[in-house]
């Protein structure tokens, strides 16, 4: 999956106006990289176009320690957009990613999250 259809699927799937869609995948992209372990966010990064590859840089070897509720707060803040609207974002943008790699590679990103996560992909949108 390319760079433009990546942001027009999580434009379609969060909704939000494309304005908004690069802010979130950004911020989300930048989130994981912090919920994930520095291989695990490598090895997402390889499977992503060279813009998104470039805000999976993990800032330390290990993963922080942080639930689902704190990762969309995280998200709000970076993104500036409301609660509701990082939440639908991450939503839009798990669910894009399951797409844009290999079926190995989101197990492994989503063994390293909290169950919530699985649900929050899971859920219409």
């Amino acid at each position: 999956m390319d760079y433009d259809t990546f942001i027009d699927t999580v434009t379609r799937r969060a909704p939000v106006s494309p304005e908004k869609a690069e802010p979130l995948t950004r911020a989300t992209l930048e989130t994981l990289a912090e919920r994930l372990t520095r291989g695990e966010a490598q090895d997402l990064a390889s499977e992503l176009p060279k813009p998104l590859q470039e805000r999976l840089v993990s800032p330390t070897p290990e993963a922080e320690a942080f639930g689902l509720d704190e990762f969309v707060h995280r998200v709000s803040e970076r993104a500036g957009v409301s609660p509701e609207e990082a939440r639908e974002g991450v939503r839009a943008e798990l669910s894009t990613l399951k797409d844009a790699v290999s079926d190995g590679e989101f197990r492994q990103v989503m063994s390293q999250l909290p169950r919530d996560f699985e649900a929050l992909v899971a859920a219409p949108g």
